[in-house]
């Protein structure tokens, strides 16, 4: 089925373009939205189908399904976390496990549509900044759409996301700087050379990839809305594209009213702008200038999304929450030690909040309650192993090492 897009659209003054190679408002300077003329579906229009995210076909936008750009990405696990939950006293506990995907992270939902929708409008090049899993699943989408990549990323980050972006051949580029000023740089030189960076001058339709979260969850839930989900914020751009996700199977009656969701924002001490703003009850997110934290995926000082984050904590009355080095790491042993998922810091930080708010009084026991967790711990072992035991070298001899099980 071909889909029907009407056009983008701005997020403030709604004047409306045609779908283009464009991100930005003439009039307002304010982000473009994918705006859909959705056809008839139903609950059976997914039944049978691949399991990737790509089941959802005419809820993304992809004109021709020629155009797809897949690895095989998406309709990741949705753990029933009995284990954690019956320590947090959360009887309906549920952990989206996206460290499973392709390159290991979540990036591969809105990197697939971007590099699918750049193939689309004809780009010869692709590119993203990144804080590290966004550059290895831009680059893995470019190498299986031929098309050449430009990664911009801080020097500072994980040496397995550097070593998985450079093997799937992308043009890597370490900025001596933070991520803003990697994104800075991203963003000159993709307007100016004509390349298609996923997360900026194709940010209308690389959000649309995060909407995917929302479809998936539902149709695990049994069609159902889950009453507090617990989302890491860097830019901000994932909760708002899960609450527009939900929104829209609401849209094409696919699911019942979704207000009463709860959204939590969580996010690390040392780059918590969001949190901050919302304690403050300000509308201004004031950027971190020099972020410092263990969860270096997070550490967006500028998060471009950040107050539509605000206007979405406020309208599913929400709430959000920073958790330090030392809890984030502790989280990252609770989950690996309960539920056997091995998280890397932002999915730590996704599970410190879960217990602060349930310690909080914010979540009831029965609630039901989806944690995301969006990258694999193999991506960021260093930080993890400044906290764990370093294995005793024991000779190979039977009753020495019969005494080191004991």
């Amino acid at each position: 089925m071909i889909l029907t897009r009407t056009s983008l659209q701005c997020r403030e003054c709604k004047k409306e373009y045609e779908t283009g190679f464009r991100y930005v408002c003439d009039d307002c300077f304010g982000p473009l939205d994918v705006k859909y003329d959705f056809p008839a579906l139903t609950k059976e229009t997914f039944s049978n189908r691949e399991h990737t995210y790509w089941r959802y076909f005419e809820l993304l936008p992809i004109e021709s399904k020629s155009n797809i750009v897949g690895i095989g990405a998406g309709m990741t696990p949705l753990v029933k976390a009995d284990n954690l939950g019956k320590k947090l006293g959360l009887n309906s506990l549920y952990i989206k496990n996206d460290s499973v995907n392709p390159t290991f992270s979540f990036k591969d939902r809105p990197a697939g549509v971007a590099v699918s929708k750049a193939k689309e409008l004809g780009l010869s090049a692709v590119g993203c900044a990144s804080t590290g899993n966004l550059a290895s699943a831009t680059a893995a989408h470019a190498a299986r759409a031929g098309l050449p990549c430009h990664v911009f990323a801080p020097s500072d980050i994980e040496m397995a996301k550097i070593a998985q972006a450079l093997s799937y051949g992308a043009n890597y580029i370490a900025v001596d700087g933070t991520y803003d000023d990697a994104n800075r740089i991203a963003a000159q030189i993709g307007d100016s050379r004509g390349i298609g960076v996923v997360n900026i001058n194709m940010r209308s339709h690389y959000v649309e990839g995060s909407k995917t979260f929302s479809y998936e969850v539902a149709e695990q839930l049994g069609w159902h809305v889950p009453d507090h989900t617990i989302v890491p914020v860097g830019s901000g751009a994932m909760l708002n594209a899960i609450c527009k996700g939900f929104e829209e199977l609401q849209t094409v009656s696919l699911l019942d009213d979704v207000s009463n969701m709860h959204m939590i924002a969580a996010q690390p001490h040392g780059c918590a702008p969001i949190v901050d703003a919302f304690k403050k009850n300000s509308k201004e997110v004031v950027p971190v200038e020099n972020p410092d934290t263990v969860a270096k995926s997070l550490a967006i000082g500028d998060p471009g999304d950040g107050r539509y984050v605000l206007k979405r904590l406020e309208q599913y009355d929400g709430s959000a929450e920073e958790s330090n080095n030392q809890e984030i790491l502790d989280a990252i042993l609770l989950l690996a030690q309960t539920e056997g998922i091995f998280t890397e810091p932002a999915g730590g930080v996704s599970i410190s909040v879960l217990q602060k708010t349930v310690e909080q009084g914010k979540i009831d026991a029965n609630d039901k309650v989806v944690c995301y967790v969006t990258g694999n711990g193999l991506k960021a072992t260093e930080s993890i192993m400044k906290v764990l035991k370093k294995p005793a070298v024991i000779k190979a001899d039977i009753g020495e090492i019969s005494a080191a099980v004991d």
